[in-house]
Order: structure tokens, then sequence, then C-alpha cells
């Protein structure tokens, strides 16, 4: 059940005017694509407000003004500059902040001129990611729903999708990858990672990779959370350079097809029937995800 709040635009507004009065004049848009976790709002044309969209998200606020100044020299492309945390007030119940607007699109394929070039530019920048020192990052965990942690934490919630779906998917071979997937760790330091590396997080101007957004869900740990994308977005040569060029173990490749199984298969099994447009493309990520088990084991 989507438990998310809604907000007008007079709310941030009045949010902005009380607690950021050298911003109050400033128009206040919705945005088009604002993303799940997140409600987010033009503030003028160079600044953006984003207020998260349930409690659960509430923790990311904070971590986010914290970590992002410190990323942000280490990294190869843009990602949010953070220019005010606002607290709760106007009947809103959460902390919330401002930044600075990243111009770019949301990396659809249409907007992509080279997919394999595109791998290539976000492979570059998570080798970059996983380079900054993450010694005092924050450990993987409830803030960031488990991404560089233990996969195991989903298993249950998997094999009861798995037992959902057993009439239309191949039960046998999806068992296979998912025990694949739990069948190592990462036993290198704790690296940092995105954790939610997708389509609406990386932006797009003139058919290239041009900034990184939402790192609500970082957090350090192990990387293969942040290949999903190889399956959600990119073709077959793509897919391969960006193997490639990350230059991570079989292993961790394991487990980031268990990170996308996981959420291939509960997405299909909470929507196949109310939304099964959604579920058709989910089917297009297993579809991937089998034909790599199959190729690189």
């Amino acid at each position: 059940m989507d438990t998310r709040i809604k907000l007008d635009v007079a709310v941030v507004q009045r949010l902005v005017a009380t607690q950021f009065p050298q911003w109050a004049g400033l128009p206040v848009q919705a945005v088009a694509e604002g993303g799940w976790n997140n409600l987010t709002f033009h503030l003028g044309t160079a600044m953006s407000v984003r207020l998260p969209s349930a409690e659960r998200y509430v923790a990311q606020v904070e971590k986010e003004v914290r970590w992002l100044p410190v990323l942000a020299p280490q990294l190869p492309l843009p990602v949010p500059t953070p220019l005010g945390l606002g607290q709760p007030g106007e009947g809103y119940p959460w902390p919330w902040s401002v930044y600075g607007w990243i111009e770019g699109e949301t990396a659809k394929p249409s907007r992509i001129a080279d997919l394999t070039g595109f791998a290539l530019d976000l492979a570059d920048f998570l080798n970059a990611l996983r380079a900054i020192d993450a010694a005092d990052g924050p450990v993987a965990g409830l803030h960031n729903f488990h991404r560089g942690g233990d996969l195991q934490v989903y298993d249950a919630e998997t094999r009861d999708a798995i037992e959902i779906l057993s009439d239309e998917i191949d039960v046998m071979r999806i068992t296979s990858i998912w025990d694949a997937a739990l069948g190592s760790r990462w036993t290198d330091a704790p690296v940092w990672v995105h954790g939610d590396v997708t389509q609406g997080n990386l932006l797009v101007q003139k058919g290239k990779l041009s900034a990184v957004i939402d790192f609500g869900t970082c957090g350090t740990g192990d990387p293969a959370c942040d290949l999903a994308i190889a399956w959600t977005l990119l073709d077959q040569p793509a897919r391969e350079a960006f193997r490639n060029r990350v230059g991570l173990d079989a292993d961790t490749w394991r487990r980031a097809r268990g990170w996308c199984l996981w959420k291939a298969l509960i997405v299909i099994a909470a929507e196949h029937d109310a939304h099964p447009a959604i579920a058709d493309r989910h089917r297009v990520w297993i579809e991937k995800i089998v034909a790599d088990h199959l190729e690189h084991g």
C-alpha cells in the first residue's frame, strides 16, 4: 500500500517563506518527474526543494546534507549541492532540504545517444565513488533499506514472491539465481554506494550522462546493489562494457543479480493484476538476469 503523503505548492511556499525568507519571493512549482522517496519542487530557476514523502525516508535528509559536500569534490559528475536544511512546520511533519538545481532529463533510453558510452561513464562514476574513503561513512541499514548490506535481509520476501509467481516463472532457475546471490559476501573493506542507481536518478544532457542525483539511499558496504542498472537500463553490449569497466568479481555480479531479481519479483507479485504494464517491464529485467546468469554463471 502506498502510504506516501502529498503536498501542494502553497505549503512549500509557506515553509520556504517562514524558514528561508531570503527566498520567499521565488516561485515554487512541482517537478514533473519528482521521484518516489521525496516530493520535489522547483524553487525559482536555480534551486529545488525536496521533502520526504513518508517517515521511512526521513533519515536520508540529514545524511545527504552531511555527506554530499564530502563526496562531490571527489566525483567526476555533478551531484546535488545542499543549500539549506528545513525543519517541520506548516503542517508538514519532517525535516526537508533545499538544493541547487541540476539541469538535465532522466535517463530514458530514447534520450541516450550512445548506450555503451553512457555505461562506461556511469562505471567511471561508480568507480570514483567506491574509491572515496568510506571509513566514517554510514553503514548500510534501515536508513537506506540495507543497500550495501546483506541481501539475506530480503530472503523471505523474495521467496514469498517466487511462490506467488510460481505459475508464470521457472521456479527452479529463479531460485538457483537467488541462492547463488546469497552464496557470497563482500569481504573487502566497505566502500561507498549510491544505493539507488536507477534511470530516474541519472540525468542526461545532449544524449550523455551529465549528473547523478538522489543520494538518500547512499551508505557504505557492498557495491553489488549499484550494479542492478545493468539489467534495468543497459542492453547486452552496454552491459558487457559496464561489467568490464567496473572490474568487480563474479560473486559481486551474482549478488547484483540478486538485488535486481528481488526488486523485479516483488514488483511483479504486487502489480501483476493492478498494473500489468509495470509488471511487464519488470519481467523484462528477469529475462535479462536469466540470460546473464546463463552466460556468466
